[in-house]
């Protein structure tokens, strides 16, 4: 179940990999302004993804108690709500967006690029969210291969439009930064495209009550919501800290905030392991919940822990040793590589928390309890937002110890995920 989610994960990734890859050679102002916009961009994306995520828990549950006509229902449901919000965050991020990030970027040149990036970016949230639903679709029925291929057209797509985009090839205009994010809106248009054709041909759509489309159901829209509310609050607090990490690292200076986006960018690599095995935790939660099997979840988890360690810790040593030959694909600035170098080794060691963290924290979410995997964020969100604010605002301190806000994060999550996943309120959980 994991691999296909790996490669899809790992292809998504690239996508915004290689844009910072082709801004790094425009220069610093650039690469900085790609880091706050994407940030900015995510931030909105997640609200819609933890929405998949409460979905796709429905839609697991679904599968496990073989009731899977109910499975189109959810999915219809979902997309009709998603694609609502995104037309409302087109008409607020058009007269929000300029207010907000004047407020928030001290440099002008960054701030400018930033809101160039934000105005085309923001109309690809809509293919992202058919994305997002259709990969909840496929987790939840134990059937992600198809996955990879999504990601792959969605990937080559976006290297390629990214080149022609942004350096104004083949008889375009050069449009730098908004060519990034044009390129990128593409690429999920493409994506989508396959995914669409995909389902009409080759799943059958009267077993999962795709041939049934009710384009309002209110009461099954609430239940939705009963689960992904907190899902959606959760992936938007984790992310807009992230925002907030990168608006307090801009204050600090151009240098430092290209730096930022760079390791960021390497973080990415190892994460794609993790996030796939703990996005499979979550289903084989929710299934094994769903058959009565309740005995099997926790040996299931330690499992996949166990798994997920074998693969990143030897990934992470290699990143290690290769940390030069890494940084130089991003830029040929050779004081950025150095200037990168610190803040890049403490971001690495910051994923020997995240990986027992990041697996339990998902399990929690899969029993269905995920009012109470929000608070998780929340209370690990409050410690990591003070970290950042007190570290890089107050005392100003070197880029390498700004990063510790990982640690900070990553032990903080996986100290309330350990105490719930080994008491027993999670099996009684009704949604």
């Amino acid at each position: 179940m994991s691999y296909p989610i790996l490669i899809s994960m790992l292809m998504q990734q690239l996508v915004g990999i290689t844009d910072v890859i082709y801004l790094g050679r425009l220069g610093e102002v650039e690469l900085g302004a790609s880091a706050l916009g994407s940030t900015y961009f995510l931030t909105i994306f997640m609200v819609a993804f933890g929405f998949s995520l409460g979905a796709q828990i429905l839609m697991a549950r679904c599968n496990g108690a073989a009731e899977y006509e109910r499975i189109g229902a959810v999915f219809y449901q979902g997309c009709g709500f998603l694609l609502a919000f995104w037309m409302l965050i087109v008409v607020l991020s058009w007269f929000i967006s300029p207010l907000l990030l004047k407020s928030l970027i001290a440099n002008d040149a960054v701030c400018q690029a930033t809101l160039e990036y934000i105005n085309w970016r923001i109309w690809g949230l809509a293919g992202a969210s058919i994305i997002v639903m259709g990969r909840g679709f496929f987790v939840a029925i134990t059937r992600t291969y198809v996955l990879s291929i999504v990601s792959l057209i969605m990937v080559l797509s976006n290297i390629i439009l990214n080149y022609v985009m942004i350096f104004g090839k083949f008889g375009f205009p050069a449009m730098g930064i908004a060519g990034a994010a044009l390129a990128s809106d593409l690429s999920e248009i493409m994506a989508v495209s396959f995914l669409v054709v995909y389902l009409c041909k080759r799943v059958n759509i009267a077993k999962y009550g795709f041939n049934k489309l009710t384009l309002f159901d209110f009461k099954l829209l609430k239940r939705i919501l009963n689960v992904s509310v907190w899902t959606m609050l959760q992936q938007f607090i984790s992310v807009s800290a992230w925002f907030l990490f990168f608006i307090a690292i801009e204050h600090l200076g151009e240098r430092e905030l290209a730096v930022s986006n760079v390791v960021r960018s390497l973080s990415s690599f190892p994460y794609v392991f993790i996030n796939a095995l703990s996005a499979t935790v979550s289903s084989i939660t929710a299934n094994l919940i769903g058959k009565g099997l309740t005995d099997e979840v926790m040996p299931a988890v330690r499992r996949v822990m166990r798994l997920c360690g074998v693969i990143v810790f030897p990934f992470l040593i290699f990143m290690v040793l290769a940390a030069y030959p890494l940084l130089r694909i991003y830029t040929d600035n050779q004081a950025l590589i150095q200037a990168s170098i610190p803040a890049y080794l403490v971001m690495l060691s910051a994923f020997v928390p995240l990986v027992p963290a990041w697996i339990l924290y998902n399990a929690v979410s899969g029993t269905g309890n995920t009012r109470y995997a929000m608070k998780i964020e929340f209370f690990s969100m409050f410690i990591y937002i003070f970290h950042v604010f007190a570290v890089i605002l107050y005392f100003k301190l070197p880029l390498a110890v700004c990063w510790t806000a990982d640690w900070v994060y990553n032990v903080a999550i996986l100290i309330m995920s350990y105490r719930y996943m080994h008491s027993t309120k999670w099996r009684y959980k009704k949604i």
